[in-house]
């Protein structure tokens, strides 16, 4: 089965799969070799509907998180799928069986005071203040995932037209505005660089090699905790805080599904449930009784 699955994850690369992603797919395949050779399943029985049924369930036990476990069984299905393609197996078993339904979680983001505080704080970083500012800034100017930060090559920053160019999921290039402040805390950073060109990374570590998902993770997680925020914080925060604080300030839909990045208006469409301060300040401006 290794053999199987060193081969499909070579396929998602060649797909264009995000290191993250693929990273991803091999932690919940492992996963589940792990739990055939606990209980001694043999190769051949290792995809029958009942061992699916089985290890859905000790997931469901081991990681009670909803979402978790549908990404890990998503994940043995797209499998299973490319298993059929190369005809390793006849059928897919996961036709006879029903998956649970997506938690719908509301995103976590920080109020504008706390985003303010967080970037403050990143702006002071004791060894990398240019280069930490001009990350923070542009994360929360233009709403990025993590893995579209550490992809980004200086050329990639539109500094006359204020946009960058981003490479999303799926190898989908998109356009997003850059704030002003983000645009010249970019400036700064790469007046500290020598010779800066445009085919090189944005964003450098300490050893002056691009910076990766998980450096970036570290400088968050080190920035967020000098911020004394009263809440956990990572980096998908700024995103979520960048979209809530546009639609709390008038930005429609269609144009934040565009800047997110989003396949489906649906899932931009979550936003909407957390931007309770400007209903309640559209509320209580229409509201005859609400002056009462």
């Amino acid at each position: 089965m290794q053999e199987w699955i060193d081969a499909f994850l070579v396929y998602l690369e060649n797909k264009n799969f995000s290191p993250q992603t693929v990273r991803s797919y091999r932690t919940a395949l492992e996963e589940f070799v792990r739990f055939c050779k606990g209980r001694r399943i043999p190769q051949e029985k290792a995809f029958s509907p009942a061992t699916l049924r089985n290890f859905l369930a000790a997931l469901q036990v081991n990681d009670p998180a909803r979402n978790t476990v549908l990404r890990k069984i998503a994940t043995l299905r797209s499998f299973t799928a490319y298993l059929v393609r190369q005809g390793k197996l006849e059928q897919n078993p996961f036709k006879l069986l029903p998956s649970p339904k997506k938690e719908r979680l509301l995103p976590k983001f920080l109020s504008e005071t706390e985003t303010d505080r967080l970037l403050d704080t990143a702006s002071h970083s004791k060894h990398f203040a240019a280069r930490d500012k001009a990350l923070f800034e542009l994360m929360y100017s233009s709403g990025l995932r993590r893995s579209e930060v550490t992809r980004l090559k200086i050329g990639d920053i539109d500094f006359f037209n204020g946009l960058v160019k981003v490479l999303g999921k799926g190898n989908k290039e998109r356009l997003v505005p850059v704030t002003d402040t983000a645009l010249q805390a970019i400036k700064t950073y790469l007046a500290c660089r020598p010779n800066p060109q445009p085919q090189q990374a944005l964003f450098l570590n300490k050893s002056g090699k691009p910076l990766s998902g998980d450096g970036l993770a570290y400088i968050f997680k080190n920035t967020a905790i000098a911020s004394e925020l009263a809440r956990r914080v990572t980096p998908h925060s700024l995103r979520h805080s960048f979209a809530t604080h546009l639609l709390n300030h008038g930005c429609d839909l269609r144009s934040l599904q565009e800047m997110l990045g989003h396949k489906s208006l649906s899932t931009t469409q979550v936003y909407t449930h957390v931007s309770l301060e400007q209903l309640k300040n559209v509320y209580n401006h229409a509201h005859p009784k609400s002056k009462e």
